[in-house]
């Protein structure tokens, strides 16, 4: 089980620099200071952006005065000992430097938590075969994932194979200029017809696996998802989300924030309905959905960034999966029947 620090898939340095200290190159002082660091990773990550001197992105050849206060954010190496899998995977863009993946339903993308294979990790350093995954001190040059999504949402993802790649997408990703849009299907149906949701998102203090939304801000991280709706149903309602932000569980907990939780979620209240069945059709139209829709109906259908090697604007988008795709069709159905009913 991975520490609960370990959550995030970035690690976070915070450093003030001495009264006393003399002019020094930033990345020399750094080491010096992060003594478990080597310079090539604290270096590549002053070339992506990554660390900010009293909040301004620092510049390689900086130097260091007294009272500054340096932030340092770096990846998370994937760990050590993961197996490589023959699982199939879904390879939507590869090159020398990344690749964009699919993932299905039902696969974590790496291990923690008591899953120790079958995760999305295990199935690429088989794909890489470990030829690509040359390891340094802290496995600093090993490439892994800069974002993820839980478990049983489905979509896009993009995977560095090299550090240089590794760091510049971690770069976009922390600035917010990487595009990140989802399909969702919801309980109820929405007055407006777009929105956006701003609330912090924390962990719940009373359940570890649960995150909770504070729209006051006194906890967690800030937080804004952007919502439009593609298509009403009679219960539910097919939506875009676009982040903004990247929390976790953010759609998620947002959407249940406002009272509609995505269907099927388990953990945020979407595996019953909720809204009120004014007839038992619609109560046994409710009870189908689900059943068609076990999992929260959540789909990363389109990423876009900024290639870090080539400086070309990629875009991809993945097609809705099997189970979403029959549930919106069976709303569609039920819509239709009532429509011809009442001829």
């Amino acid at each position: 089980m991975l520490p609960e620090e370990e959550l995030e898939l970035y690690e976070h340095y915070s450093v003030v620099v001495d009264n006393g200290q003399s002019p020094l190159r930033i990345d020399k002082y750094l080491v010096q200071r992060l003594t478990h660091l080597s310079r090539s990773r604290l270096q590549l990550a002053i070339e992506a952006g990554l660390v900010t001197v009293d909040g301004a992105i620092a510049r390689a050849s900086q130097k260091v005065r007294p009272g500054q206060i340096i932030q340092v954010r770096l990846p998370y190496p994937p760990p050590l000992d993961i197996v490589p899998e023959p699982i199939p995977l879904e390879i939507v863009y590869e090159d020398a430097y990344l690749l964009v993946v699919n993932k299905p339903a039902g696969m974590s993308c790496h291990p923690g938590a008591g899953v120790y294979s079958g995760t999305l990790l295990n199935a690429l350093l088989y794909h890489m075969k470990g030829d690509a995954l040359p390891a340094s001190d802290q496995n600093a040059a090993r490439p892994g994932l800069v974002h993820r999504i839980d478990k049983d949402t489905t979509g896009l993802l993009v995977v560095a194979k090299e550090e240089r790649t590794y760091y510049g997408l971690a770069q976009q990703f922390f600035a917010h200029t990487a595009q990140r849009r989802y399909w969702a299907l919801i309980w109820g149906s929405p007055k407006a017809e777009s929105g956006t949701i701003t609330a912090h998102i924390a962990r719940d203090p009373h359940q570890r696996k649960k995150y909770r939304a504070f729209t006051d801000g006194s906890q967690g991280k800030h937080a804004v998802t952007h919502w439009r709706v593609v298509e009403r149903f009679s219960i539910a309602t097919w939506i875009e989300c676009q982040l903004e932000t990247g929390r976790t569980h953010q759609i998620r907990v947002h959407l249940s924030h406002i009272g509609h939780p995505l269907v099927g979620d388990k953990t945020y209240g979407g595996d019953r309905p909720r809204v009120p069945i004014l007839s038992a059709r619609l109560g046994q139209e409710a009870h189908t959905l689900l059943q068609k829709m076990p999992r929260q109906a959540l789909h990363a259908y389109l990423l876009g960034f900024v290639h870090p090697i080539t400086g070309e604007k990629l875009s991809f988008q993945a097609r809705m999966p099997v189970d979403m795709e029959n549930a919106i069709a069976f709303l569609r159905e039920g819509a239709l029947f009532r429509s011809n009913e009442k001829v």
